[in-house]
């Protein structure tokens, strides 16, 4: 049998999956992997089964159904002012781990360097490596907030791509309305593109407007804005994205696209077409949906050991578990799955060299009876060690 090295020999799998998988083993509480344990909208449901039996079963247009792309487009100008074409500059992806992985490979050339943020999601480094990059790692600050002189100091001749991602996954951190500014006036006289990972845009807290790079010309004109209506509408299994960016860049995307997907699920276009058009409501109403379960959650866990980390946005709570134990967060992390019955995710994967924290990360997108159970047995903790 002939031997395959690895282009990724130190990528495992991912830290979701293994959580999930020990989850489903234990019979513990999902509060891990960030999906909701509820049901969409039923318009959905309803939409979709409606367009299943009208025949929307092949394949759709390469870069999207056009009624779906022009909705994301009307969405984008109502929400950020950013007036964009919708066959130019939209594309429809299989979620929006497709949009960012088709940016990249689309991007990036052997030996570029592209610059994220730590703590960091999982999956932009790997398609940077397959691409031959290499992938440049920034700290945010204690409060989650970029260091504007450290990325000065970082970008070189070499760099190609920024990837952003606020709010940001895992901390629920958000940019504020001077960031933009700041990051134009730093990129203004470079070549450097950006990569927004924005899937929790509609996820914002306490009356914050999320601060889409779309909202500031100049920056729309280097960069790909991803999104994802699993995030906005419940429905992570259906895997339907977006990306926008201006004409010649989306071009060079669909290049990529085509050869990955080529399309994605014809009915589920049209279902979240119709739900864009006819309850155009669900997405106003979303920070307050969320916040109620943010706010539910940390009065239900104000009585542990745990101290909470301020959540201005996504439908995660980071947790600082230092008074229950001393153990690396890996670890924690398997016995209180194993022992307590409550599974979460660990943050260390989401950094290139961790600091010295011991940190997990809840999903608070679970029904109410969800949170209650584990927080009940989260408060009942008094040590694991």
């Amino acid at each position: 049998m002939p031997h395959l090295d690895s282009k990724l020999p130190s990528v495992g799998t991912t830290i979701f999956t293994v959580m999930s998988r020990l989850a489903e083993q234990t019979g513990a509480l999902n509060l891990g992997q960030g999906f909701p344990d509820f049901e969409p909208p039923a318009a959905f449901a309803e939409s979709l089964q409606r367009h299943v039996r009208a025949g929307k079963n092949q394949y759709a247009p390469m870069a999207g159904v056009p009624r779906l792309k022009q909705r994301i487009a009307e969405k984008l100008a109502r929400d950020y002012g950013a007036v964009l074409d919708a066959e130019a500059n939209i594309t429809v992806t299989d979620g929006a781990t497709e949009g960012l992985f088709d940016t990249i490979t689309a991007v990036v050339r052997p030996g570029d360097e592209v610059i994220v943020f730590d703590p960091c999601y999982d999956s932009y480094e790997p398609a940077v490596l397959l691409q031959g990059g290499r992938v440049i790692h920034l700290p945010l600050s204690a409060e989650y907030r970029i260091d504007w002189q450290r990325l000065k100091d970082a970008i070189g001749a070499r760099t190609r791509l920024i990837v952003l991602n606020f709010p940001n996954n895992p901390s629920g951190a958000v940019l504020e309305p001077g960031d933009l500014a700041e990051l134009h006036r730093l990129l203004d006289a470079t070549g450097v593109f950006v990569l927004s990972d924005e899937v929790y845009e509609h996820i914002v807290y306490d009356g914050r407007e999320h601060q889409s790079l779309l909202r500031h010309a100049g920056l729309r004109e280097r960069s790909f804005v991803v999104g994802s209506f699993g995030k906005a509408f419940h429905t992570t299994g259906w895997k339907v994205g977006w990306v926008a960016a201006p004409a010649q860049l989306t071009a060079e995307l669909r290049k990529v696209h085509q050869f990955v997907t080529f399309s994605t699920s014809t009915a589920a276009q049209h279902a979240f077409a119709d739900l864009l058009e006819t309850h155009p409501h669900l997405l106003r109403e979303l920070p307050a949906f969320y916040q109620e379960k943010r706010d539910r959650f940390a009065r239900l866990l104000a009585p542990s050991r745990l101290r909470l980390l301020p959540v201005a946005g996504t439908y995660f709570q980071l947790a600082d578990y230092s008074e229950l134990s001393s153990d690396p967060d890996l670890e924690f992390a398997r016995r209180l799955a194993v022992e307590v019955g409550v599974a979460v995710i660990p943050v260390s994967p989401f950094y290139e060299k961790q600091p010295e924290q011991r940190i997990v990360r809840f999903c608070f997108a679970k029904n109410d009876s969800t949170l209650e159970h584990a927080a009940a047995r989260l408060c009942e903790l008094t040590s694991l060690k």
